[in-house]
Formats: C-alpha cells, sequence, structure tokens
C-alpha cells in the first residue's frame, strides 16, 4: 500500500454571509494514496471548490482536519500555507493564466522564483526546459501564449505545476476553455504524466467523460462526497 499524500478527517468549511451561514462542506472525510488519479464531480454548489481551495492551502477548514503527507496543514498560518503550496503543490486552472508577454520556458520558471529564490538562472531555466520537454514542447520554449494553440498553453501550465516536483497536483476544471479533442489530448497528457512519474493527480470536472480518465471517482452534493469508487 503507497503512503497517504491527502487525508481529510470530517472537515467541515462554514461561511459567514451578513446574519446567515453556508454550509460549504458538512463533515468530509477522504484519504488519497500516493500515484492516485482522483477526479472529482458534482454540480455547481456542491462543494468541489471548496474541497479544492482545502486542498490546494488557499483555505483553511472551519473544523477538522487536513494533512498533507505527514503534516496538518488545517491551521497553519498565511505564510506556512504559501511556502506549502509553493514546495509541495502544483496547480492546473481552467484558463491557463500564463503571462502573455512571457515565453512559454520563462512562464515555467516562475514558481521557480518564489520556492527556490537562490538559485542559479541557468538551473531554473534547465528546469523549465526538462519539464516543457516532458510535455512535448521544448521546441515551444521561446514562444509566447499567443503563439500557441489552447492546448499548447495547457501543457505549459501543466509543465509549470511540475517544475517545482511537487507531491501533487490540482487540476480545476482544465479542459474548461478546450475543444472536445484538444481537451482528450490534455487528459491523456495527465494520464501518460502519471503513468510516467506515479503523481498523485486530483482534477476537479463537472464533465463524466473527462471525470472517467481518474483511477478513482469522488462524487459531491451538497457538500458532502456521495460515491467514491474505483476506475481501475
Amino acid at each position: 500500500m503507497n503512503a497517504n499524500v491527502i487525508k481529510l478527517d470530517n472537515v467541515r468549511k462554514t461561511y459567514e454571509m451578513g446574519e446567515s451561514s453556508v454550509h460549504a462542506l458538512k463533515g468530509v472525510s477522504l484519504s488519497v494514496e500516493e500515484g492516485e488519479f482522483v477526479t472529482v464531480t458534482g454540480a455547481s454548489g456542491s462543494g468541489k471548490s471548496t474541497l479544492m481551495h482545502i486542498l490546494g492551502c488557499l483555505d483553511t477548514p472551519s473544523e477538522g482536519h487536513y494533512s498533507l503527507g505527514s503534516e496538518d496543514v488545517s491551521s497553519l498560518s498565511r505564510e506556512d500555507l504559501a511556502e506549502i503550496r509553493n514546495k509541495k503543490i502544483g496547480f492546473v486552472f481552467q484558463g491557463f493564466n500564463l503571462l502573455p508577454r512571457t515565453s512559454a520556458a520563462e512562464n515555467v520558471e516562475v514558481p521557480l522564483l518564489y520556492s527556490r529564490p537562490l538559485e542559479s538562472a541557468s538551473i531554473r531555466k534547465q528546469k523549465a526546459l526538462d519539464a516543457l520537454n516532458l510535455m512535448r514542447l521544448d521546441d515551444r520554449a521561446s514562444h509566447h501564449p499567443n503563439q500557441l494553440s489552447g492546448g499548447q498553453q495547457q501543457r505549459v501550465a501543466i509543465a509549470r505545476a511540475l517544475v517545482n516536483d511537487p507531491e501533487l497536483i490540482l487540476a480545476d476544471e482544465p479542459t474548461g476553455n478546450l475543444d472536445t479533442d484538444t481537451g482528450r489530448e490534455v487528459m491523456e497528457t495527465l494520464v501518460e504524466l502519471r503513468a510516467k512519474r506515479n503523481i498523485t493527480i486530483i482534477l476537479i470536472t463537472h464533465e463524466p467523460e473527462i471525470a472517467a480518465y481518474g483511477t478513482r471517482i469522488v462524487s459531491m452534493k451538497d457538500g458532502l462526497i456521495t460515491s467514491d469508487s474505483s476506475n481501475q
């Protein structure tokens, strides 16, 4: 059995909206082992985005515990959470979030500027090129985002997520801005990446055909996990 990368224990998240309370998560428990590819599905308002924010250390639980690896990160300071995000988590978003006037290689380097500021520019550049090569984009390293297709931009974003050798990749609707064929290519890239690197991936989607790429499918409704099944 592989070690747990993620362990949530009865996590609740409540937002105060004026005089009312919104219970976004109502007691979620979840364990994810190293090398799993978990897709999380659910309608708008199901709690999956709140879950992603907590998993990504962008928010903290109102109650319960969240362990990332061996560390309980439930109540860490903003500064400590930021450090964990930089070193242990790679993010892939629906909108790519690439810097428009910056080359693909320089975009991939950005996380290294925060996590390893003392590293030499030549080492950072080589790590970025290695990540782009893994995404079969080494011949596009000097191209700016507007010179790349949507699928290529998303693969640059995946390379950027990988450059720090994170324990976890979190992907939030990564195919949402792509056509069907390009979305399929991006998902196949993630499947191949998991096979090569045994990296742990958690992906949020509302599309059943995208969820089917996961080795495990978790469904949410009204702030609760309603099903959790193997898809291997």
